[in-house]
């Protein structure tokens, strides 16, 4: 079946074929492709009238909500104001009411003066300068065909550019690097003129052509930029480098900035000045017509260059590079190099890029320097727990402004109670931290997003609620107005009172009595003289901790708690509740003697228990600290239910506040407890809860460190995904040497 087109987003524009420099490291003139000598030295009005025509139909035909168009060359400012105008005008105009236009130009920046910059100002295009470093570096390639320096020049353009009236212009500093110069001089001197961004960019050299390499060092590109990386490191990282920043992101699962890292597909077409449709501009350092593709903009529409096998070739990810490449631990942050890199004579670009070991060496070096940006969740309960708690009011302040305007009174009403209760208590933290507030949290939100027209009302009661059980375990004085329905109220984390007298649905009025609470409805009031004791028609939540157990809440009341995917039983009888209440007490007891670090750490993370059918623990939609837990079973097979479903609800937080792995889909892992290969997830999940699970199941540790092996070896993972992997492994060899 053939793949859709991946639309362009980008466009190359040449506006000019020359250049009023000689920079012997130009790809353009330099290198294997010549086609500029045939071309003519600026672009024609009908090139550009077609050029905004194809580009306004692509982004119509794709609704495109934006492209980026870039005027280059050669030098694009060769091409004169007007022409340029011309330029903004035509695109401005075709793009009108169908995307958004953002206009770029990257100049050497000699021409550029205040006529250039106020005509950008007026089409909002900004700025790239190429400079290579200070004096020193920038002269040693980029010279007049006499030999004179550009230098002077270039910083006058970026003085310019730097001024008040055009600094939002100014895109920033572009750098190709030169192993032979001094990396710390080349920082500094691009740092002091405080660009918004720098890139710097491999020189382009292929397999038959390598890059230099005066030390012979087949890292020395890598040891320049990872110098380069802690100089701007130490002094604060007060620059973005869009090097360092992609190899980062895809450190930490996200993508990668920039086209010559990482694995995402391209979507950048060059349109020629004499109209002709040509791939990424740096194929022509491989040979010449490399970048080729037959077709222009007078003949033909983006969509059939798209459909170009050059352009196809760079838009299949990780089936996009050689096979060595998909074997590597860092393709995922390499991305198997610039796609010209890759070229050799014979093999075409189904090689490593000609920089594979810089870029192995680089991207290892930065991660090397990043373990210690490692999250505090990974390792540290507390700093979990503070993180899923602000993801908890995240989500309530989503939901607030979600339903602005949604809810008539009623969630007003309750906001601002919730506001004043938590400006007086800490009550309030303890309700939102109860795990089925973010089922509720994420219920209502879903709701929304699936009836966005809808008016709702149930949120507002479950906050009134929540708001007066934080009252009531404040002990503040203050009564709340709560919505309730079927006759009964609810207050999460405390129990449920059947109301006397009132109607199916209603508003109750709460509040604190001694030790206990007075509820209003109309003309009746119900008391209840203790939270902790049933009392006729309040039934308070029942806790576990007995004969040693940890003290949690058995949540059987919350309509929320039914999140596990699995059924969730009623409230249960008192000698039900007695009977598993007892056997849950034995399992911890057995914990305690057989894995008494795990129980201990399950102890002191888990809040609620809730029974559910089945035979085995379960986790679901919820915050940190609940688990679904079977009724059934003796205190064995309880005490493995409560020790897996504490590992796999970990894990669950773990995830949901930090990135282990990019869930990019490309990779299957053979996994030792299956016939079937599983994605990075799946393995890593089960790695983490055989590892955890030493005292009852000794193979499952064995099956957890084979994991372990091919989890190491994985691209996916971040660093906060290969920390986890290494606690897994310290965690099942301790097991195994205390056997």
């Amino acid at each position: 079946m053939t793949r859709p087109v991946v639309p362009f987003r980008e466009i190359v524009l040449k506006v000019h074929s020359r250049c009023d420099l000689a920079c012997d490291h130009c790809y353009i003139y330099e290198h294997a492709d010549q086609s500029w000598r045939t071309r003519p030295k600026a672009i024609s009005d009908e090139a550009i009238f077609w050029t905004a025509l194809r580009l306004a139909e692509h982004a119509k035909n794709h609704a495109l909500p934006s492209v980026s168009v870039i005027l280059h060359g050669g030098e694009p400012l060769l091409a004169g104001p007007s022409r340029l105008r011309r330029i903004c005008e035509e695109l401005t105009a075709a793009l009108d009411g169908i995307a958004a236009l953002d206009l770029r130009i990257h100049t050497n920046g000699l021409q550029l003066s205040p006529r250039y910059l106020d005509l950008f100002d007026e089409f909002g295009v900004r700025v790239g300068i190429s400079l290579d470093g200070d004096k020193a570096a920038n002269d040693r390639h980029r010279r007049f065909a006499d030999g004179r320096s550009s230098h002077p020049l270039v910083l006058r353009a970026v003085e310019l550019l730097g001024q008040d009236r055009y600094r939002h212009l100014n895109l920033g500093l572009l750098c190709t690097i030169d192993v032979a110069n001094d990396p710390v001089a080349v920082h500094d001197a691009l740092m002091e003129l405080a660009p918004p961004r720098i890139d710097f960019l491999l020189p382009h050299a292929t397999w038959d052509e390598p890059p230099p390499r005066p030390s012979g060092s087949p890292t020395a590109y890598a040891d320049w930029i990872l110098t380069v990386f802690d100089r701007w490191d130490r002094q604060g990282r007060r620059v973005p480098v869009r090097l360092f920043d992609s190899v980062l992101s895809t450190l930490t699962g996200g993508p990668a900035l920039t086209e010559s890292l990482g694995l995402a597909p391209t979507d950048l077409v060059v349109v020629e000045t004499d109209g002709s449709l040509e791939q990424v501009d740096s194929l022509k350092s491989a040979y010449d017509g490399a970048a080729a593709t037959g077709f222009t903009v007078f003949d033909h529409a983006f969509d059939e260059v798209a459909a170009h096998p050059g352009i196809r070739a760079r838009q299949l990810g990780l089936a996009g590079v050689s096979g060595t490449c998909r074997r590597c631990p860092v393709v995922r942050s390499c991305g198997g190099g610039l796609y010209t890199h890759r070229y050799r004579s014979g093999a075409d670009f189904d090689n490593p890029s000609v920089y594979c070991t810089d870029l192995e060496a680089l991207v290892r070096g930065i991660e090397r320097r990043a373990t210690g940006a490692v999250s505090p969740v990974v390792t540290d309960e507390e700093a979990l727990g503070a993180e899923q708690h602000e993801l908890t009011r995240l989500l309530l302040a989503d939901l607030n402004s979600e339903l602005d305007g949604r809810c008539g009174e009623e969630w007003p009403r309750a906001w601002e109670a919730a506001g004043t209760v938590d400006r007086l208590c800490s009550g309030l933290d303890a309700v939102l931290g109860h795990p089925y507030t973010r089922s509720w949290l994420l219920a209502a939100l879903d709701a929304l997003h699936k009836e966005p027209a809808a008016p709702f009302v149930a949120p507002a009661a479950r906050l009134a609620s929540s708001v007066a059980a934080a009252v009531l375990r404040g002990g503040l004085d203050l009564s709340v107005q709560v919505p309730y329905e079927h006759g009964a109220l609810l207050l999460p984390t405390l129990g449920e009172l059947r109301l006397v007298g009132a109607q199916r649905c209603g508003t109750a009025e709460v509040r604190p009595v001694e030790k206990g609470f007075l509820v209003r409805t109309g003309a009746v009031e119900q008391r209840v003289a203790r939270l902790d004791e049933p009392d006729g028609r309040w039934l308070p939540l029942r806790r576990l901790g007995r004969d040693g157990a940890p003290d949690l809440a058995v949540d059987d009341l919350d309509p929320y708690r039914d999140c596990f995917g699995v059924p969730v039983l009623p409230r249960l009888g008192h000698a039900q509740a007695a009977d598993w209440t007892a056997r849950l007490a034995a399992a911890w007891g057995l914990l305690r003697r057989r894995a008494p670090e795990q129980a201990a750490v399950a102890a002191g993370s888990l809040t609620t228990l809730t029974p559910v059918g089945g035979r085995a623990s379960s986790v679901g939609r919820h915050g940190p600290g609940a688990l679904g837990v079977p009724v059934r079973g003796d205190d064995a097979a309880l005490a493995v239910a409560l020790l897996r479903g504490h590992r796999r609800a970990r894990l669950q937080a773990v995830r949901e506040v930090t990135d282990l792995y990019a869930d990019d889909g490309w990779w299957t892992h053979a996994a030792p407890w299956q016939d079937e290969p599983v994605p990075v997830s799946e393995l890593l999940a089960g790695a983490y809860e055989r590892a955890g699970l030493g005292a009852f199941d000794p193979d499952g540790v064995e099956q957890a460190l084979r994991a372990v092996d091919a989890l190491e070896r994985a691209a996916e993972l971040t660093v906060d995904g290969k920390r986890l992997v290494e606690l897994i492994r310290e965690e099942a060899d301790h097991d195994r040497r205390s056997r």
